[in-house]
């Protein structure tokens, strides 16, 4: 049996690396295969092309990228033809995962969606093409595949990667300890996992860490650097900018610097719900460029689209997106910090919140329950979400 893989983003690479390791788990003899990053080769795929690495976000940084995009998709298109692998498995990433879900279609593959795009929140006109190149949407949120199955899509609760890696790795309190480094107060600041994200918050970040250190001179601030090089960049700005900050960097941390905050200040991305199923509050960023920033606040305005922290119809963390205007988003940023800094009850209430709203939306066998719906449905007629 050969599994197709198409994962784009580091935290999809990580999500699916644990369900390979299920599927091997199951069927030793399954074989994996496609797109994908380091942790789906540590786990036992065999990559074609390591397109997490091309993980960037705006119109103007995914450009140049359009003609390799287009040899990956050409790439895959020819082997799904020549192959024929039993299934097709999409992890998010959906403006390069909808051609590929398209050539596998055109194969006769069977598409499944694992952790699909949140078209509840953004562009819910596009589950047109969902009905009409995917099978199987695998969710992990119970009120997503509610909204996938009133829309007339096959779709199944699965439960969400992240609140699997929470419920199997507790972050010891040894090494929260370690983290905290005895001060009373610590916020984890988190920077992005791509470069230019890094590139275009870091300084906004970087200024509210200088302010709240005015009011807050014994707070601690743990930074969750995704890479080496970006781990450099910042401290690097940092050196520049000629701060004497109590600031601490880490890489391969980001897990244990959540659980070991107080509170973060992070830029957006779908590391919010590991914040969710920790019970860490915090400030969510985005910085984009004028023409990403334009066309979100357009669909935000027009309703085709909803800030990327609104579960369940409630918006979990406050979240600032601009392309202008830093001064008075760093200033209200750092008042919401600074609130939950001085007001021990404040913190504790939005913990509380997000405790029961992770209560009523999370499971934590993602990747088990996955593996054994892909094993037991890639062998029997297809029943298609799509419509004929």
């Amino acid at each position: 049996m050969e599994i197709f893989f198409s994962v784009g983003e580091p935290s999809g690479d990580e999500h699916a690396a644990a369900l390979i390791q299920q599927l091997k788990k199951r069927n030793p003899n399954v074989r994996c295969v496609g797109y994908g990053g380091e942790e789906m080769a540590e786990a036992g795929c065999d990559l074609h092309f390591p397109l997490t690495t091309m993980a960037v976000m705006g119109i103007m940084k995914v450009l140049p990228l359009l003609r390799k995009f287009w040899g990956l998709g050409q790439a895959a298109k020819r082997y799904f033809r020549e192959h024929r692998p039993d299934a097709v498995v999409l992890v998010d990433f959906p403006g390069f995962n909808w051609w590929i879900a398209r050539y596998a279609h055109q194969a006769g593959i069977p598409v499944y969606y694992y952790m699909p795009p949140q078209l509840w929140a953004w562009g819910s006109w596009r589950v047109k093409r969902m009905h009409k190149y995917v099978d199987h949407v695998l969710s992990g949120l119970t009120f997503e595949t509610e909204w996938y199955q009133q829309q007339g899509v096959q779709a199944k609760f699965v439960g969400h990667p992240f609140f699997e890696e929470v419920a199997e790795h507790p972050v010891p309190a040894e090494t929260q300890a370690e983290l905290r480094g005895g001060a009373s107060q610590v916020i984890g600041i988190l920077p992005g996992s791509r470069t230019m994200e890094v590139t275009m918050n870091w300084p906004a970040m970087l200024e509210c860490m200088r302010r709240l250190h005015q009011s807050h001179p014994d707070c601690r601030f743990v930074v969750a650097n995704y890479k080496p090089h970006h781990l450099e960049f910042c401290k690097a700005e940092l050196q520049k900018a000629g701060y004497d900050l109590p600031i601490e960097f880490h890489t391969g941390k980001t897990s244990e610097i959540i659980a070991s905050a107080d509170c973060c200040l992070m830029v957006s991305g779908s590391v919010s719900l590991e914040l969710l199923a920790r019970n860490t509050p915090a400030v969510v960023t985005y910085k984009g460029g004028l023409v990403m920033g334009t066309l979100v606040k357009l669909l935000v305005v027009c309703k085709y689209m909803t800030l990327p922290n609104l579960i369940c119809g409630y918006q979990m963390l406050p979240e600032f997106p601009y392309m202008s205007g830093e001064p008075k988003v760093i200033d209200e940023m750092t008042e919401i910090l600074d609130s939950w800094l001085s007001q021990p009850e404040l913190l504790a209430e939005k913990r509380d919140e997000m405790r029961q709203l992770a209560e009523k939306i999370t499971a934590s066998q993602a990747s088990a329950v996955t593996a054994s719906y892909l094993l037991e449905t890639i062998d029997q007629p297809r029943t298609l979400s799509r419509a004929a």
